[in-house]
């Protein structure tokens, strides 16, 4: 049975990286929000930013849907940041009765800053430079997932 596979994680913790590992295991498609919003002009300002990839994000729950009809796994790469946005991601799927799982890459510190400088060095395609202040943004909006909220997840350090 197609399962949807859920990967959670800051900026630059490995989790394109870790989706692509987990494609070829899961012979998986993977759907990032980031490769579509990186083909289009900006929008200009974070409520303007955030209502475009909102929108992404919903095409992207209905794909995801429709490739699992199909008999193929999918990988959602995004983050999800916020525990709101992992809860109502896993009733969407719930509420369709599709299998899913979750992945939190939980990495130091310390090797979180060598992904951004590297990444810094050598951006791939879609792949954002990390300012201080995007960075700053991304600390201030990124929500640890808790120990009763990741009771049944994959952890990945």
């Amino acid at each position: 049975m197609a399962a949807v596979h859920l990967i959670c994680g800051k900026i630059c913790a490995g989790k394109s990286t870790f989706a692509r590992k987990l494609a070829r295991e899961k012979n998986a498609v993977i759907l990032s929000c980031d490769e579509i919003m990186t083909l289009f002009p900006q929008p200009e300002g974070d409520a303007a930013y955030a209502a475009v990839s909102e929108k992404v994000k919903a095409f992207l729950l209905r794909k995801t849907a429709d490739i699992v009809a199909c008999g193929a796994d999918v990988i959602l790469d995004w983050g999800f940041w916020q525990q709101a946005e992992r809860a109502e991601t896993s009733a969407y799927f719930a509420d369709r009765g599709i299998a899913f799982g979750w992945y939190y890459l939980n990495i130091s510190d310390a090797r979180w800053r060598e992904n951004i400088a590297r990444r810094n060095a050598a951006p791939g395609p879609s792949d954002y430079f990390v300012d201080e202040g995007l960075l700053q943004k991304c600390v201030r909006r990124f929500e640890t997932p808790g120990a009763e909220e990741t009771r049944d997840w994959h952890i990945i350090r």
